[in-house]
């Protein structure tokens, strides 16, 4: 089965006026829709986040990859390195990833494996070694935010539409209107475990909304907090004391290895990561220095589904907790997330998502269902979704119309306050 087109689509999805390290996220987040044509008519699909760079390398991997074998996974991966080079960009400060090879690589194999599975007509998880559980457990994501839902629904609840600027979608800038959010997403989607995106607001305030949550739902739901790498090692470790017995793990308190193993000698909670280890490269120094105790994969970020599949073989192995990050995506990321999550045969921790704050969709029959904050994996032909081409043009124009280009939350925090500036370490 073989290649003989690669369609990518630039869409902008509404995003919430959410709050981070690195500011506030605009009314549009960006992602690339990949379909990859194959001479048998199948179509295999995938979803990646969105950046010119990234646009325009999956441009230029149409004439490379023509007419490759879908199965050839290994071949398509030195392709795509001899064009690009072999080693990619850092992981940089930002709190997202904009490394180029690994969006590349993951954005055809998930596709490549949509058109296999649909082929077999098997679904993705049986690709990478069969179910390991039916359904998979994700966890509540809180933000501190301003009031509104994004996109075209704009930031204000005179936008309001039927009803559905929710509890989660009001301002949430102080630890009661935290414990609201979490409560509003808890009831409707039945997550059984809370993390907060931390690093926005002093750490006396986080501190305090973790302490409101835990007031709120007692002690049997587990608790989750991710400074985003901008606190100092005096402050993470400060804080993480008076977390101690409180949160289920914490998430890069600090920046770097170096940094993280430091802290962890000095707090009894367990760390997670996905900023200072970031790629197999990382691997041996996280080893020796104990600079973690989970990891939380992203197969857009470490290369793909079956990269993922080796780094839960990795962590299994050396004892570390394995997880997953995410960023705000669709229902075809979110169906492979599903897929990986089911099949890696360690799985400590549920998986994070921002699913729950996007209104858009891009495939068939709308959202995916979370239910008691679990996902049933798909048992249908490869990722078990179909691309729902009206919306895929509607969310196009999007794109075409709002201007955004790169995702940049300094620019949008400026908006708001035009002293603010982004700072590796705040606190």
């Amino acid at each position: 089965m073989k290649i003989v087109d690669i369609i990518s689509t630039q869409i902008a999805i509404g995003d919430p006026p959410l709050l981070n390290a690195a500011g506030l996220h605009a009314p549009f987040a960006l992602r690339i829709i990949v379909e990859i044509v194959t001479d048998e008519g199948i179509i295999g699909l995938s979803e990646i986040p969105s950046s010119e760079k990234i646009f325009l390398a999956l441009e230029g991997l149409k004439k490379v990859l023509f007419n490759q074998d879908v199965f050839q996974l290994n071949n398509i991966k030195k392709i795509i390195k001899q064009k690009f080079g072999d080693t990619d960009d850092q992981r940089g400060t930002a709190p997202w990833d904009q490394r180029l090879i690994v969006h590349l690589f993951s954005a055809i194999e998930v596709a490549c494996l949509d058109c296999i599975g649909k082929k077999l007509k098997r679904p993705i998880v049986d690709l990478l070694g069969g179910i390991s559980r039916e359904k998979v457990p994700f966890a509540a994501y809180l933000f501190y935010k301003y009031e509104g839902a994004g996109g075209a629904l704009g930031f204000g609840v005179e936008n309001n539409i039927s009803g559905w600027l929710s509890d989660r979608q009001k301002e949430a800038v102080t630890p009661k209107q935290i414990v609201l959010q979490a409560q509003s997403m808890c009831e409707e989607f039945g997550f059984q475990s809370i993390k907060l995106k931390g690093g926005a607001f002093h750490p006396e305030i986080e501190f305090e909304s973790i302490i409101a949550l835990q007031e709120a739902f007692g002690p049997n739901v587990p608790l989750r907090l991710d400074p985003n790498a901008i606190w100092s090692l005096e402050t993470g470790i400060k804080y993480g004391k008076k977390l101690e017995g409180i949160l289920e793990y914490y998430e890069d308190p600090v920046r770097g290895q170096e940094n993280m193993a430091l802290l962890s000698k000095e707090v009894n909670i367990p760390l997670a990561t996905n900023m200072c280890t970031t790629s197999f490269s990382d691997i041996p120094l996280s080893i020796k220095l104990g600079s973690e105790h989970i990891i939380l994969s992203d197969h857009h970020f470490w290369g793909g589904l079956r990269a993922s599949i080796e780094l839960n073989k990795i962590c299994q192995t050396f004892g570390k907790g394995f997880s997953m990050h995410s960023n705000s995506h669709l229902g075809i990321s979110m169906a492979a997330m599903t897929h990986l999550g089911a099949a890696v045969p360690h799985l400590d921790y549920a998986l994070d998502t921002h699913y729950p704050w996007q209104v858009d969709e891009v495939v068939k029959g709308g959202k995916i269902k979370i239910e008691d904050g679990f996902v049933v994996v798909s048992k249908s032909p490869g990722l078990g979704v179909e691309l729902d081409r009206k919306q895929l043009q509607k969310l196009h124009k999007n794109y075409l119309e709002c201007g955004l280009k790169e995702r940049n939350d300094e620019i949008e925090m400026k908006k708001v306050n035009p002293e603010w500036q982004f700072k590796l370490q705040r606190w």
